[in-house]
């Protein structure tokens, strides 16, 4: 009897030690795909003890999804592919401030003016174009120029993509939406040429299926190191041109969840020096907390034009941008 008393006692205390030892764990949404943030969010736990738990897919369709959710949803962090998601969040009372020690680290253009999410990396829509069909002399000095006779079907374009659907709704926000359905108009009838996404734009390129195409910098630098043959080139449009655009992946937390320290924790080290290192030599993006340099591969920042922008406009202008695309005859492959 004596024997069995102290085996339940001994029970007991291993399974209240075990409880008392679960990890601690952080859900997050994310628009990034798997390829580009799992390795880090790895490397968190490894260093923190801190166990994630993600959920991927679009950053569109996941804003959404948090949306319905509510309070329900089970994420603590949103990592968005795309500054307009992460607004919609924003604008919809779906984020909480982060902590001011972590906003801190990012200069006030790459964030939200309010706290509620802040720029982990970034990147520059570019032309990319193929150097042994195109003259660079010859590329046009605007976006806008790309409605003209002479790019006739030579331009790719990704109508679908967050990136893509971002640029446009900022053009609408600097430009007006007239400007931006004629210029979307222009390019349908220009025959622009529909892809799934910055990849494929970007292989057709570089195989000479089209001499030149709108995307994001950081796909053809890793394109090229994959495949040195590709003849694939970045080309960067004058400072104060909106096809210049800086676009941001943002963070946040989420006003339901109930671990705020814990995601706050992964947001703080997302800015640290392992996870900027990460985006500037791993993806190629031009890291945002203040101190991590960007690879030596890429331009300086500040010296190829770059055209910046109030991000949290993106959030609540998503739903117009997308029926002027499809209002102008652009459709997804």
């Amino acid at each position: 009897m004596r024997y069995r008393i102290i085996m339940t006692l001994v029970v007991m205390a291993l399974l209240a030690a075990a409880c008392g030892g679960d990890a601690e764990s952080v859900t997050v949404y994310s628009g990034r795909t798997e390829n580009l943030i799992q390795p880090i969010l790895d490397q968190f736990t490894e260093e923190t003890g801190i166990e994630v738990e993600v959920r991927y897919g679009g950053s569109a369709d996941l804003a959404l999804l948090i949306d319905e959710e509510g309070d329900r949803t089970p994420a603590d962090v949103f990592i968005s592919q795309s500054p307009g998601a992460i607004g919609f969040l924003a604008g919809n009372g779906h984020l909480q401030t982060i902590d001011s020690s972590s906003l801190d680290l990012v200069d006030a253009q790459f964030r939200n003016a309010e706290g509620l999410w802040v720029g982990m990396s970034g990147r520059v829509r570019v032309i990319v174009y193929n150097k042994d069909l195109v003259d660079p002399a010859t590329l046009p000095s605007s976006v806008f120029d790309l409605t003209q006779d002479q790019f006739k079907g030579r331009v790719g374009i990704a109508p679908a993509n967050g990136s893509f659907q971002d640029f446009v709704t900022a053009m609408r926000e600097v430009h007006g939406d007239d400007a931006t359905a004629n210029w979307l108009a222009g390019m349908a009838a220009n025959d622009a040429q529909a892809y799934s996404n910055n990849s494929s734009i970007v292989q057709a390129v570089g195989r000479g299926e089209i001499p030149m195409g709108l995307v994001n910098h950081y796909y053809n630098f890793r394109l090229t190191a994959e495949e040195p043959s590709l003849a694939s080139e970045n080309f960067y449009l004058p400072s104060g041109d909106i096809g210049s655009l800086v676009i941001v992946t943002g963070i946040g937390v989420l006003d339901a969840s109930n671990n705020a320290d814990a995601a706050n924790q992964l947001i703080e080290w997302m800015l640290g020096e392992s996870a900027q290192i990460f985006f500037s030599q791993e993806t190629l993006e031009y890291p945002l907390a203040a101190g991590v340099a960007a690879s030596d591969r890429l331009p300086v920042l500040e010296t190829i034009g770059l055209t910046t922008y109030d991000f949290d406009q993106l959030g609540g202008g998503l739903e117009r941008t997308k029926e002027l695309i499809d209002a102008s005859g652009l459709e997804a492959p």
